[in-house]
């Protein structure tokens, strides 16, 4: 399987009472289709996946699923506290006829790096779709060390990692190793330049749901080699994403929209909404203000 190109991992709209905005999804989906991504994540971090019920993820995997099956490349986050719930999640994915897996180690457990290989080759053996390891040190609180990218690598129904450590000496390693039928695919959204240029294909890029049609065009630059054309638009970028990077990512991430003309409502508890001016202070470095 490969990946080439932008993978937006989608905001989950919310209306003001805190439910899912069906409507809004819907228009979000096709909304990223038209400015040209190559594919949908749905239920990953930026989705809030850990704020929903299963009835909701659900939705969210269906109601996505309807309105891109066909169209683009289709993701389904499968993220949970233990091995075995994220091996049930995968099996609906497969029902419902998403095209492939994301998976991170499981949050809160900490497990070692024998752990980690154990369950994503665990995951392997008992997914019925192809796996791509994401690595989010920051959020899990493990981090998938090279030598443990490299043996999973070999496993045939692990096809990818998204690295997101933001060490880039770490994914340069990975870059460099030239795993066999294994990708490495961008996971920070201030390092997608460096990505391109050592090789990377793929961006799954949280900010592409807010700067869908800017990181096609970027992605487009570097796979023609347009290097001068990609740093200045990372440049143009730069001050939003380095905001996004810096706290509130998923405030960010709906406060500024489709370069802020879409209003995803507020995310859910454990995360606090944005107040009204940084929503505004947001908005405006979107805009380039």
């Amino acid at each position: 399987m490969q990946f080439d190109g932008i993978y937006v991992p989608l905001v989950t709209p919310f209306e003001g009472d805190g439910e899912i905005d069906q409507a809004r999804l819907e228009t979000l989906v096709e909304a990223m289709i038209a400015k040209g991504v190559a594919g949908i994540a749905a239920c990953g971090t930026t989705g809030e996946y850990y704020a929903l019920s299963d009835t909701e993820r659900s939705q969210v995997l269906k109601t996505v699923h309807r309105v891109a099956a066909g169209r683009v490349q289709l993701i389904a986050g499968i993220g949970d506290l233990s091995t075995r719930r994220s091996i049930e999640r995968a099996a609906e994915a497969k029902a419902i006829g998403y095209d492939c897996l994301l998976l991170s180690a499981p949050p809160y457990s900490l497990p070692s790096q024998d752990g980690i290989r154990a369950h994503f080759e665990y995951a392997a053996q008992h997914c019925a779709l192809p796996i791509i390891i994401y690595n989010f040190p920051a959020r899990v609180g493990v981090n998938v060390e090279f030598e443990t990218v490299a043996a999973l690598a070999k496993h045939p129904n692990i096809v990818a990692i998204k690295e997101s450590s933001g060490n880039f000496s770490q994914a340069l390693r990975m870059l460099q190793a030239g795993f066999k039928d294994f990708e490495v695919i961008c996971g920070c959204d201030d390092q997608p330049v460096d990505f391109f240029f050592w090789g990377a294909k793929g961006w799954i890029a949280g900010a592409a749901n807010v700067f869908p049609g800017e990181q096609v065009a970027l992605h487009q630059a570097a796979r023609a080699g347009d290097w001068d054309r990609a740093r200045a638009m990372m440049r143009a970028m730069y001050p939003a994403l380095h905001s996004m990077e810096s706290g509130d990512y998923n405030q960010k991430a709906k406060a500024g929209c489709l370069n802020g003309t879409l209003d995803a409502g507020d995310v859910r508890l454990p995360l606090a909404p944005l107040d009204a001016a940084a929503k505004y202070a947001f908005r405006d470095l979107v805009r380039g203000g």
